[in-house]
């Protein structure tokens, strides 16, 4: 019995942790990938991407309570929209937090092999994270889950490119 109420509460729930985590990742690389590509320093990546995981974390937990206040108006299957927050601000935050795994090693050993290469294992881990989201968002939508990696992969991929060369742009532009 236990169990099956474990697995019914994962599915519950799992729709909510590929939201966030998917807008988590990619919003916190397309951040890093555009600070590199203005070459600015580690120091902006890092102040840059905790704002975007606490205040953006924030803002799309709040939107998912009011839109799951706003589902439950309408449908018969009600769902707690505090709880549906949560998880997505906490997939968010989590998921959120891998592109920067790097920059902030980097700075507390400043070792500079990690200093050099912080942009490339935050694409490595950024990237790995997609394909895994990618994975759990197969299983939510029962689709291929090698299918939906390579779309959360290329969809990531393009926001960061995306990032990467307006914050290029601008820097040729500013100066």
């Amino acid at each position: 019995m236990k169990k099956k109420r474990f697995e019914k509460l994962e599915h519950k729930y799992l729709p909510e942790f590929v939201y966030g985590g998917t807008d988590g990742t990619v919003t916190t690389f397309a951040v890093v990938s555009g600070v590199v590509g203005a070459s600015l320093g580690s120091s902006i990546i890092l102040i840059l991407g905790f704002v975007n995981i606490f205040a953006d974390g924030f803002s799309i937990a709040i939107s998912d309570y009011l839109s799951t206040k706003s589902r439950n108006e309408v449908s018969r299957i009600k769902m707690n929209a505090a709880k549906t927050s949560f998880v997505t601000f906490f997939s968010f935050m989590i998921m959120g937090f891998i592109p920067l795994i790097s920059f902030v090693l980097a700075t507390i050993t400043k070792n500079s092999f990690l200093i050099q290469k912080q942009f490339i294992f935050s694409g490595i881990l950024t990237g790995i994270s997609l394909i895994i989201i990618g994975w759990f968002k197969g299983f939510v939508v029962c689709k291929s889950k090698i299918y939906s990696s390579i779309q959360t992969f290329l969809i990531g991929g393009t926001a960061a490119f995306l990032a990467f060369l307006t914050g290029h742009l601008i820097k040729q532009i500013t100066g």
